[in-house]
Formats: C-alpha cells, sequence, structure tokens
C-alpha cells in the first residue's frame, strides 16, 4: 500500500471546495461523467489509430447507487489509469503561487475549478470519501485503488479488476443524502448530459405490469448521442429542426426559422439558434439558449457569448473553445468569446437576408413575430443595424410593407416639406387615430404603423440615420402642419375673441384624469374639421420612453398635454363666436373698457419705475400698482365668469368638444353618457 499526501501546495485547498463551492455543487456530476467520456473517447481514437488492438466491447459510462452503502458511482470501459498517472493525474496538483491564487478566488467557484482541471476533486463537495478503482487498457497494467476521505492524506493499494477502466465511487456525506435518490440524480443527467456523444446508462427501462411501473432487462440510456446540432444540416429534414427545437424548448409554439452554426476558424462552433414567435412585449428570457462544450452541458447564462439583443432566440451553442467550467468575467474578457459573439450577431443577419431574399412573402407574413427581435437588435448593435437596413421593413397603415429604401422613394414626392425635410407620418392605433388618418390619406399622403413596443426609440434611432428626416405621428398637428408646404394662413380674429373663445371652450372640456389641455386656433378652411385634438409629438415620444427607461420616470408622471384647436374659418366655431358676442357683449362691453382704462393704468406706472430701484419708488406708488393690479384681476375674473356661465348653457360648444373628444376615443364614463343624451335632445 503506497500512502502520501497531495501535492497541492496549501492545505486549505479542501475546505475551499467544501465551503466556497456549495453552491454549485451539483456540478460534481457533470465533471465525472465528463472525465469518463472523454476517457471512452480517448480509447476510441487510441482503437483507430492502432494503438489499442483489444477488443472495444461495449463502451458506456454507467452510474449506480446504492443507499445501504451510501455510494454513488460513475464507471467507465475508457482508457483507465496506472498507478504512475493517477500520481500525475490525481495526486499533483502543485502550482506555483497557488495558495494566493486560491485566496484570491476562493469565492469563485468556476474560475478555481477551471484554473486548476479540479474537476475531479468537486466529487468532495458531496463526498465523505472518494475512491478511484481503476485497470489501464496498457497491456500488463496492474489495476489500483486509490482513496482519499477530504484530507491532504490519501492511499493507494493494488487491486483486482477484471476489466479495464475507472469506477468513482462517491461515498456521499450526510448532508448531501438528495445524491443517493434516483429522481434527482435522473433530473442531473438529463441537465447535463442529456447529448453526451457516448451512452450514459442510468437503471432500467420499465415497462406498466399490474398495475405498476416495473424495470425490463433493458438499459436506460438518458442521453441522445447524436444531437441535431452535431449533424450536416445536409442530412437534416425541417421536420428534425422542429423536432429538436421542441425537445429543448417543451411546450413552444413552432419555430419561425432557425440558423444552424457550422465554423471551425478561428473557432470552433455548432449550434442550432431558433426564432421563436416573441410576443408583443420585451419580456426576454434570458436563459433559451444553452452553451455546451463538446456536448457537454455548461450554463444557459450566455451573456457575453451571445449579444444582449440575440437573448430573444432559443437553442443551443456548442464550442471547445469556451472551457467547461467558465466564470461570468471570463466570458466577458476572453478574445475567442467575443469573436464568437461577432460570428454568431452575422450569421444571424446574413440568414434572415437569405430568407429576405429568397422568400420576401414569407418574409413579410412572419414580420410582426419578429419586429421587435429585429428592432432590439438595430437599437443595441451597430453593427447589425448597418446588415438589418437591407431587410428591415416598414409597414403602414393599409399592411403593405416596404424596406426603408423602398418608402423613402414613395413619399419623397408628396412628403416632403417647405424646407426640404422629409416628413414619415406613422399612426400607433389604426382604429383610435382613424380620422386623422383618413385626413392624411385624402392628402395623398402614406402612414406608417408602428406600435409596437420599442418603436418609440426606433424612430427616434431612424431619425438620427436617416439624412434631413423627421417622424410625425398623424394625430400631432392638424394636417397642414404636419408636412408644411408654405406659411401657415394667418388666423384672422381679434386678441378679445380669441381669449372670449379659449375661456369658453376651456371651461366645457370635461375633467379627464391626468390631462391638461391647451386652446390654439388655426384657420383651416371651412370644409375642414371644426375642432380637433392634436397631442405635442415631444411630450409623447418623452413620455413612451419613460415607460420603458426608469431614469426618465419624471416624464411619466407628467400630465398628457393635449391641444384643442379651434377652425376659426369653420362656420360652426364662427357661430360660436357670433352667438357670444351676442349674449354676452352687454354685459363684456363695460368690463372691456375699464379693464382697458387700468391697464393703461399699469403701463403708465410701470414706465414711471422702469429706471428707478426699488427703494426708489413712492409708496404711494407701489399702493396704486398694486391696487390696479388687483382692480384688472378682479376684472379678468368678472368676463371669465360670464363667458362660463354662457358657455354652460351652450351646447353647440359642448358638442363640437365631444365630438373631438369622442374621435380620440377620449369621452367615456359620465361625459359619454351627457354626451348621448344632449346629441339626442339636438335632434
Amino acid at each position: 500500500m503506497q500512502t502520501g499526501k497531495i501535492g497541492v501546495t496549501t492545505d486549505n485547498i479542501f475546505p475551499v471546495i467544501k465551503k466556497f463551492l456549495y453552491s454549485d455543487h451539483e456540478i460534481f456530476l457533470r465533471e465525472v461523467v465528463s472525465n469518463a467520456v472523454d476517457a471512452t473517447q480517448k480509447l476510441k481514437t487510441l482503437a483507430s489509430v492502432g494503438e489499442f488492438k483489444g477488443e472495444l466491447g461495449a463502451l458506456d459510462v454507467r452510474i449506480t447507487i446504492d443507499k445501504e452503502a451510501g455510494t454513488l458511482t460513475i464507471s467507465d470501459r475508457g482508457v483507465g489509469m496506472t498507478a504512475d498517472e493517477i500520481e500525475r493525474y490525481i495526486n499533483q496538483i502543485a502550482f506555483s503561487g497557488a495558495e494566493e491564487f486560491v485566496e484570491k478566488y476562493k469565492n469563485d467557484a468556476n474560475a478555481i475549478i477551471g484554473h486548476f482541471g479540479l474537476g475531479f476533486y468537486s466529487t468532495f463537495m458531496v463526498s465523505k470519501k472518494v475512491e478511484i478503482r481503476t485497470l489501464s487498457y496498457k497491456e500488463n497494467s496492474q489495476a489500483v485503488q486509490w482513496s482519499c476521505d477530504g484530507s491532504p492524506s490519501y492511499e493507494m493499494t493494488e487491486i483486482e479488476k477484471s476489466d479495464r477502466g475507472t469506477d468513482i465511487v462517491l461515498y456521499i456525506d450526510d448532508e448531501n443524502k438528495e445524491f443517493l435518490e434516483t429522481q434527482r440524480i435522473n433530473t442531473l443527467l438529463r441537465k447535463y448530459c442529456r447529448f453526451l456523444p457516448i451512452p450514459i446508462i442510468f437503471g432500467k427501462e420499465q415497462e406498466w405490469k399490474d398495475g405498476k411501473y416495473v424495470d425490463t432487462e433493458e438499459d436506460k440510456i438518458i442521453n441522445d448521442l447524436t444531437p441535431a446540432w452535431t449533424r450536416k444540416p445536409t442530412d437534416l429534414t425541417d421536420e428534425d429542426y422542429r423536432n429538436f427545437y421542441h425537445e429543448i424548448c417543451p411546450g413552444s409554439d413552432e419555430p419561425l426559422f432557425w440558423i444552424h452554426l457550422n465554423v471551425d476558424y478561428p473557432f470552433n462552433l455548432t449550434g442550432i439558434l431558433y426564432f421563436p414567435k416573441i410576443k408583443s412585449n420585451l419580456d426576454i428570457n434570458r436563459y433559451k439558449i444553452q452553451l455546451y462544450c463538446n456536448q457537454v452541458y455548461v450554463t444557459d447564462s450566455v451573456e457575453g457569448v451571445v449579444p444582449d439583443f440575440l437573448m430573444l432566440l432559443q437553442g443551443v451553442i456548442d464550442s471547445p473553445d469556451i472551457p467547461l467550467n467558465v466564470s461570468r468575467s471570463y466570458l466577458q474578457s476572453d478574445a475567442n468569446v467575443k469573436k464568437i459573439s461577432t460570428y454568431i450577431t452575422k450569421k444571424v443577419a446574413d440568414r434572415l437576408q437569405e430568407i429576405f431574399n429568397n422568400d420576401r412573402k414569407q418574409f413579410e407574413e412572419k414580420w410582426d413575430d419578429i419586429k421587435l427581435f429585429i428592432e432590439y437588435g438595430m437599437l443595441s448593435d451597430e453593427k447589425f443595424y448597418d446588415r438589418a437596413t437591407k431587410f428591415a421593413l416598414l409597414r403602414n397603415t393599409e399592411d403593405k410593407y416596404f424596406t426603408f429604401d423602398e418608402y423613402k422613394n414613395i413619399i419623397a414626392g408628396e412628403q416632403t416639406d417647405k424646407d426640404g425635410n422629409l416628413i414619415y407620418l406613422y399612426a400607433t392605433d389604426k382604429t383610435s387615430q382613424y380620422s386623422y388618418i383618413e385626413a392624411a390619406t385624402a392628402r395623398g399622403y402614406d402612414v406608417l404603423l408602428m406600435n409596437g413596443q420599442l418603436d418609440a426609440h426606433y424612430i427616434a434611432m431612424l431619425e438620427q440615420k436617416f439624412e434631413k428626416s423627421r417622424f410625425v405621428r398623424v394625430d400631432s398637428d392638424v394636417i397642414d402642419n404636419l408636412i408644411r408646404k408654405e406659411n401657415n394662413k394667418e388666423v384672422s380674429i381679434s386678441s378679445q375673441e380669441r381669449e372670449a373663445l379659449t375661456t369658453i371652450f376651456k371651461s366645457q372640456i370635461p375633467a379627464i384624469d391626468k390631462s391638461e389641455f391647451m386652446i390654439m386656433f388655426e384657420a383651416l378652411g371651412e370644409n375642414a374639421t371644426p375642432v380637433m385634438i392634436t397631442q405635442s409629438e415631444y411630450m409623447r415620444r418623452m413620455k413612451d420612453m419613460a415607460a420603458m427607461q426608469p431614469g426618465m420616470s419624471f416624464y411619466g408622471e407628467m400630465p398628457d398635454m393635449f391641444n384643442l384647436i379651434i377652425n376659426t374659418e369653420h362656420p360652426l366655431c364662427k357661430k360660436v363666436l357670433t352667438d357670444t358676442t351676442t349674449s354676452c357683449n352687454e354685459r363684456i362691453a363695460p368690463i372691456t373698457q375699464e379693464l382697458y382704462e387700468v391697464n393703461s393704468e399699469i403701463a403708465r406706472l410701470n414706465e414711471e419705475r422702469r429706471d428707478k430701484k426699488e427703494d426708489e419708488i413712492p409708496v404711494a406708488d407701489k399702493e396704486a400698482l398694486r391696487a390696479a393690479e388687483e382692480k384688472a384681476s378682479q376684472l379678468r375674473n368678472q368676463q371669465e365668469s360670464i363667458y362660463n356661465e354662457y358657455a354652460a348653457s351652450n351646447d353647440l360648444v359642448k358638442q363640437l368638444i365631444d365630438l373631438a373628444l369622442l374621435s380620440n376615443n377620449m369621452l367615456r364614463g359620465e361625459a359619454l353618457s351627457k354626451f348621448v343624451k344632449r346629441s339626442f335632445d339636438m335632434l
């Protein structure tokens, strides 16, 4: 019997493994099974080049549980090890600067395991003792048993073993008895080992007999040896791709497209990425792409390997250039990983371009399902934007699709304003904005439908990218102002008439939560709408963005700002003004005259004090100014009261306002009920 100490330069390696790797303790099974698969594949390679001439026999990895003995055993029929090889590969963990490294990275399980190749030693996270029973494939080898109880000391003895290969026997400690449960091991094997290239056997297949499931004689193989991504695309049918998708993403709808990745320079990478049906929200599930290393599951946290916008995809990536044990910091800094990320972005863009070129009709049919993904990519990745401009589509309110260049050519004639800017009109809701869309199309304009969750940000980006272009929502202004061809027509009413109409209309707008209205006047012609509502393009965009960006939440708290635009040339608006003058002038005229005189006095007093310091102004003048300002405020209140009293009895004003609100889907509740009753009364 040989005894000794494991060649590690610090005694604290096992406490580190036990304590600091505990959160990842289930990976021990992945590590040991992966080692067993490696040993098996090495033997197959040696046989293929003639260095092993014996019978290969059944090449598989078996996992067995012995609850009574408290052991979990992983067995293979691979190359096995000699005593010298155990000494070299198991006992010598010596390395330069070990103590400092362990201290530095003791909180990062993957960094320690990956740096030292400590995969085998992860078994001590769950075991009070570990045994290795092994016989090398080499002729005349002596079988040996190595055992260690989690201290730096080990024992190694010669044993009898009839078959080549290695058995790793784990004596599970009291804190980890879960790993003696069949269901727990089965779950871990399905998670980490379901696509390994060597058969992984755990238990027996079962059949239903006499009212219960019983074991058969047939071994239960838990893995698919040749998953779809390891096969040539020419050997796979669409049905094969769909079946594999449902295997890795059970319960999902049919995928829209897929990309089969296969590159061997400057790095090795295979995999299949699927475009799922994306719902109309940005609920990114970041754990739908699985990362493998030589068919061994590594992680489903692929940040760094896959660009953020590609997290919307689902599928598998396999690269031997990414170590089995990787830390997040490694994924973020490794040069190969960055190359892989760039490559995947390019392949996704190339695939989308290929589908667009080969079957544009199919691409357009699926556009609404992939639009969110493509917009997200264009917003977050400059290189993807450059590639996507050739296949990204714009959809108009008639459900026709255009590339950027196609649409620019279509609207350039009609939708260029007097300053040479190309105006892209858009709507966010075809139903509620119908009247505005109709008014625009009647002018020969085309209107885009931009109703996606990212469209506020997407529009802002396109405005920066497109030269001399602006995006304007179709309900943000009157039609003549949306695409201004010439200077606005002058509004021909006096300031007093403006004040009267402003007071009358504003007083009759029903209360709408978190909404404020500004009265504006436009000379739109007698055939245009008498009263309409628009919303500031800038403020509305800010609020849309605030809904997605916490840093802009102050915009979200602000009220919605609307413009109530009165068409001063429409007969009904002229009637309101005429009726107001007729009904109110007798009472308003003397107040207006007195207000004129008071305002003149205020102007005179302000002129006298213009070049004087505060202490140079006589107290009497200060008092006179204060009294005049108070008097002016009282007179304005009297005017407002008269106009409000008149407006309250004017059904035409109320009806015009309510019709404008109704066309914007803003008339609800009690206000809507009053409108309906008033409409019947007026009929």
